[in-house]
């Protein structure tokens, strides 16, 4: 789940004149099939495109994992973007990004119309008493990856992970502020720019403290307060999918009171038994709040400033992604992502694991991400034939 480059020799025939429409059709394709997470998807992208059919030089291809690696977001719909952005501009960059998403999209809606269907028959209720506690195991993993990935040997970024993890576990606390926070830490102590050079460093920080990136109270509007939730919840996706957790559990279930704890991580399992990136999961909690439109506003809200991040900064990071207060922000910004991800895993495995049966899905869920690399939709079904198993 973390983000990394993938690793290939370069291929240093020129890439061929493709029309648009044939990469609109790739990407739908591989929005439908593209499982094994974001890493896997990028390999599928630099298998095809750049060495297969040679529509992509590679230094462009890796410039767009570049981008994706350093701005908020998830790491294979960004690099999808930036193809389209790269053939069309911001329009082709649009309409990649449709194309990528719309099977998912489409996947998670259909779910979402089974599950407030026939969510009080007793089989769904085993299907999802079986996936909870093998969602814990996918996240907990999936946090320890991104700490190993991000901190290395740091033992700066190894306390921000700790301590963010200490207050998520402990409050449940809305962490966007605190990403920023670690962010701008790092910025602060590895590149400080002119000004922060000089001893006024307490007058700078104090207002970046200041609440006013918190949530607000929920509005009348629910499809305004969707929009506006997730649409600030795109542009704090740092480090892995899944470092989103956290965040839409603190404004789904404890601002706005959308879904009880049980059906968020239903609502996170769906995300990850789809293809595609798990944001998605932000269309499965809109069709339960309001609709196949309200799935349509969280998912537009999530992919907005997704979107933003590529065409709005793309060509100019190219030129600046070695600047040193850029990866200095990262790195906190990251390092906060991955001990949120095990606060939240904290959090949610209180609900998940209820007995001694949810103890014993969870552990050997774990034994097969470890042992046996399985991966993540496959576990997700299994467990669910576990739970149903269990209850009939």
């Amino acid at each position: 789940m973390t983000k990394k480059a993938p690793v290939d020799q370069a291929n240093s025939a020129p890439p061929e004149k493709v029309r648009f429409r044939r990469f609109l059709g790739y990407f739908l394709s591989l929005g439908a099939f593209g499982f094994g997470g974001p890493i896997a998807t990028v390999g599928y992208m630099q298998r095809d495109l750049v060495e297969r059919r040679r529509w992509l030089d590679r230094e462009d291809f890796l410039n767009g994992v570049a981008l994706g690696q350093t701005m908020p977001g998830p790491l294979a719909a960004q690099v999808a973007m930036w193809v389209g952005f790269l053939q069309r501009g911001a329009l082709g960059a649009l309409a990649v990004a449709a194309a990528f998403v719309l099977p998912s999209f489409l996947i998670v809606v259909g779910l979402g119309f089974v599950y407030v269907r026939y969510q009080g028959l007793p089989w769904v209720q085993a299907v999802f008493y079986g996936i909870a506690p093998a969602i814990m195991a996918i996240i907990a993993i999936a946090a320890v990856k991104l700490a190993r990935l991000t901190n290395k040997s740091d033992l700066r970024l190894w306390a921000i992970s700790a301590i963010i993890l200490v207050i998520t576990a402990a409050t449940g606390a809305e962490i966007a502020l605190l990403f920023i926070a670690a962010g701008l830490l790092m910025v602060v102590w590895d590149a400080p720019p002119p000004f922060l050079r000089r001893p006024k460093l307490a007058s700078f920080s104090l207002p970046l403290l200041a609440p006013g990136l918190a949530a607000g109270a929920a509005s009348p509007n629910t499809l305004r307060d969707l929009f506006l939730f997730f649409l600030k919840a795109g542009a704090f996706i740092f480090g892995s999918g899944l470092a989103i957790v956290p965040f839409l559990r603190e404004g789904v279930v404890n601002q706005h009171h959308w879904l009880s704890p049980s059906q968020f991580l239903d609502a996170v399992a769906v995300g990850l038994i789809t293809p595609g990136p798990v944001v998605i999961t932000a269309a499965f909690i809109g069709y339960l709040v309001a609709g196949l439109l309200g799935a349509v506003i969280a998912s537009v809200g999530i992919f907005t400033p997704i979107y933003a991040g590529v065409v709005i900064p793309g060509r100019w990071f190219i030129r600046h992604r070695r600047n040193a207060q850029i990866q200095a922000f990262v790195k906190g910004a990251t390092a906060a992502a991955a001990g949120a991800i095990g606060g939240a895993t904290i959090v949610l495995t209180q609900q998940a694991v209820r007995d001694a049966a949810t103890a014993a899905i969870a552990v050997v869920s774990l034994g097969l991400l470890l042992r046996f690399k399985v991966k993540e939709p496959l576990l997700v079904l299994l467990a669910a034939s576990a739970g149903f198993a269990i209850h009939h």
